[in-house]
Formats: structure tokens, sequence, C-alpha cells
């Protein structure tokens, strides 16, 4: 038999479950308010001693509440709290399982994709999908079964909240820890979001793409392209992380390919820089607006990125050297619709002059003794000393350092970093120039 003790405990939990079943919005919103407010941080013995050992009975209640509520939005965010403290309760394996039993998870995924709900909901959603990723590997497996992984990165690049995307990124990164299964797909979706139009979603993706890559040990086949265009953006923070990435790529498969692009993407092609030339070149009146001409943001990144490569491993630097990257350098430092891109290209062009002996002969050569010293005295500030005529001497410039190298026995001149006798497209303002000469003969 029960004791008077016990029963009194039983009778309170009964009247609170029937005020429960008959109380409206209003009266609901105030009973998960004092919920709230009494057992945050609890137990799950605790919790079962407030309840009467009836603590599932008021779960089950909020979850089948939570089913018929989700889509309108209301008292969502006291809702999720609420079954929030029965998930992450010390020993909470018994309500995890239960709330998992009738679709939990599925309803969490689904509130991310309603437009109409509040940012503020969507973020309690994802806290709880920390919750139960965190629980163990099987419960990340059941996230990415149910498309967790596609609705959670559509939903990273959407948010417009960098707090709630900071929690979206907490919940990436678990589910490509200890989960061998699908963490190739996390992976994927992580390079998916490059592209996204959100900043703060793409510096996230690229610090969790980091950790995935270690992790995997292999690279997918379009992640060199998507870190590359990335590499256009206006946000230093994003360039920054990208350039992370990089370093920790070129130590895989990908680091020929990526070597490569990083050099093409010095001369961008006359197709892209030509779309503003026409109103900027011929009307004098018309402000410069190529500063901002993604390229050649592309152009300088690219610059500043293999001179932090080139920095950090002697041999990636001589096997830039086999991809012209001197030419391409000094291309990009007669860039004067940029100046960044003269900037950066000049600085890593200093340290390759230093660092090889082969190099700094061809560069003095190709730009004569005067253009020369003003570079050596200062490289960073060469773009604001150059008149037209020298920045006209190095677009157009003809040094081949890999050939040299080729003919002095250096190593890696039969490998496939090696570019041969093919000649990089020339860049736009190349073309431009050599344009205007022929007509001035004409």
């Amino acid at each position: 038999m029960t004791s008077i003790k016990e029963q009194a405990a039983i009778s309170r939990l009964l009247s609170f479950l029937h005020d429960w079943d008959n109380a409206g919005k209003v009266a609901r919103s105030h009973i998960l308010d004092s919920f709230i407010k009494a057992n945050q941080g609890k137990t799950a013995p605790e919790l079962e001693q407030e309840f009467s050992q009836g603590g599932s009975l008021f779960l089950v209640r909020l979850t089948t509440w939570l089913r018929l509520i989700y889509m309108t939005g209301s008292c969502l965010d006291k809702l999720l709290k609420s079954i929030g403290i029965f998930l992450s309760a010390v020993s909470s394996n018994r309500y995890l399982k239960e709330f998992l039993e009738v679709g939990g998870v599925l309803t969490l995924l689904e509130i991310l994709g309603m437009e109409k709900i509040k940012e503020e909901d969507k973020k309690e959603s994802i806290r709880l999908l920390q919750v139960i990723a965190n629980t163990g590997r099987k419960y990340k497996e059941l996230i990415c079964e149910s498309y967790g992984v596609r609705s959670i990165a559509e939903f990273l690049a959407k948010s417009k909240s960098e707090e709630t995307q900071e929690e979206v990124q907490i919940l990436m990164d678990s589910l490509v820890h200890g989960n061998p299964k699908y963490q190739n797909q996390v992976y994927k979706g992580l390079i998916a979001l490059l592209p996204c139009a959100s900043p703060k979603a793409q510096q996230l993706s690229l610090q969790t793409l980091r950790t995935a890559q270690s992790i995997i040990g292999t690279t997918h086949p379009s992640i060199v392209d998507c870190v590359l265009k990335v590499l256009c953006t206006m946000h230093l923070e994003v360039q920054y992380e990208a350039i992370e990435l990089i370093k920790d790529l070129v130590n895989y498969d990908v680091c020929q390919a990526l070597l490569k692009g990083l050099v093409a993407l010095l001369i961008p092609s006359v197709k892209e820089t030509s779309k503003l030339q026409p109103k900027i070149l011929n009307d004098s009146s018309v402000p410069q607006f190529t500063a901002h001409l993604p390229v050649f943001l592309q152009q300088a990144a690219a610059a500043k990125a293999i001179g932090v490569l080139a920095r950090s491993n002697t041999s990636v630097a001589e096997e830039l050297l086999h991809q012209r990257v001197v030419h391409s350098l000094m291309a990009a430092m007669g860039n004067t619709d940029h100046s960044n891109s003269q900037r950066q290209a000049s600085l890593t062009l200093e340290y390759l002059v230093q660092m090889f002996p082969v190099v700094e002969e061809h560069v003095r050569r190709s730009m004569g003794e005067g253009l020369y010293q003003l570079f050596l005295s200062n490289a960073e500030d060469l773009y604001m000393k150059i008149d037209s005529i020298q920045a006209d001497i190095l677009a157009a410039n003809k040094v081949n350092v890999s050939k040299a190298l080729c003919f002095s026995g250096v190593s890696h001149c039969n490998s496939s970093f090696h570019r041969g006798a093919h000649e990089p497209e020339r860049p736009a303002y190349i073309t431009y120039f050599q344009k205007e000469d022929t007509e001035g003969k004409e």
C-alpha cells in the first residue's frame, strides 16, 4: 500500500496534469514559466521526485503540444526550453528515447525550415539537436538519417543572427565527430555552404571544414574550386579562414590543383575584367568602381595566399615557381585598377626574390635596374611610386623562371607541377594597353 505522503504526491501530480489538460494557451504559458523557473538544471531523478515518478506523463504532453502548435510559433520558445530541461537532465536517457519515439527529431528539423517561426525559437531547436547529438553516435546517425545535415546547413546559410549561426556551427562540429557513417555527408554539406551569400556562414563553414578535413583524411574534388571562389569575398574574416584552410589542403592530394588554381587567379581572364571596362575606360567622368570587382579581390587574396604558402613551406614555394608564379605576380603588380593586388603581389614577389637567386636574376632583368631598385627599397609601397610605363612593363612581362629551373636541373621540372611552354591568358589590363599602342601607331 502507498503511504499517505505518496498518495498526496500522486494527487498533486494528477491535479497538475488536469490543470494542464484543461488550460488554454495563456494558462499553459504561465505553467511553463513556473516549470522552467523551478526545474532548470535538475537531474532526471530530481525531476521524477518532483513529478512523483510521473515526469514522462508531463513530457508526453509537452511533445504532443509541440507537434500541434509548432507551425504557428505560439509559446514555442517556452515549450522548447521545457522539453530541453528533460532532455539535458543528467541520466535522462529514458526521456530522450520517449521524445525520439514520437518523432521529436523530425519536428525540430521542420522548425528550422519554417519561415514564420522566430529566429530565437529556431535557436532553441538547434540547442535541443545539440543535446541529442551529444548523447552518442546512434543519435547523430538518427539526425543525419532524417535529412538533418541538409536542413541544418540550409538554416545556417539563411539565418540572420550570428549568435544562432554559431550555435549551428557547434551542432555541425558535433555531427562530424564520432560519426563515421555520416561524417562524409556533413563534410559535403559544409563544402556546399561555401558559395552561400552569408559571410558569417562562410566563415563558420570554413572553420568547421578544417576540423572535418583532418578527421576524414581525404578530400572531395569540388573543395578546391569552392575554396578559391570564396577568395573573391570583401570580408577579411572570411578570407582569413579560407587561407587557413588552403594551408591545410596543400598537405593533401589536391595540392597541385590548388597551387595551379591560385596562380591562375593572379591573371583574371579578359572576359571577367572587361565587364566594367567599357564604361570606365571610355569615359573619364565615370568614377572608378573596379576596386570592388570580385575578380580583383580574388586576385589580391590569391597573391596573399601564395605568399603565406611560400613562407611556410619551401618545397611549395619551389613548386609555385614551376607554375610560373613569378610571371603572374609581376602581371598582378601591373594591375593599376586595384592597388591591393599590386601590394600583395609585390610583397609575395619580394619574398621569392630574397629566397631564390634565379628569381632575383630574372626579375631584375625584366624590370630594369631603375624599377628593380625602387622595388627593393620598399616593395609594399611600390604601387604608389610607379608610373604608367613601369606598370606596363610589369603587366606585359615575359619572365619564365620555370624554364630556367629545368635547364639548371632543379627537381620537379618534369613533374605535373610544371606548366611547360603554355602561356597563361593575358589579363585585360595588358590587352587594353597593347590595343592602345596599336591604335596609336595607326
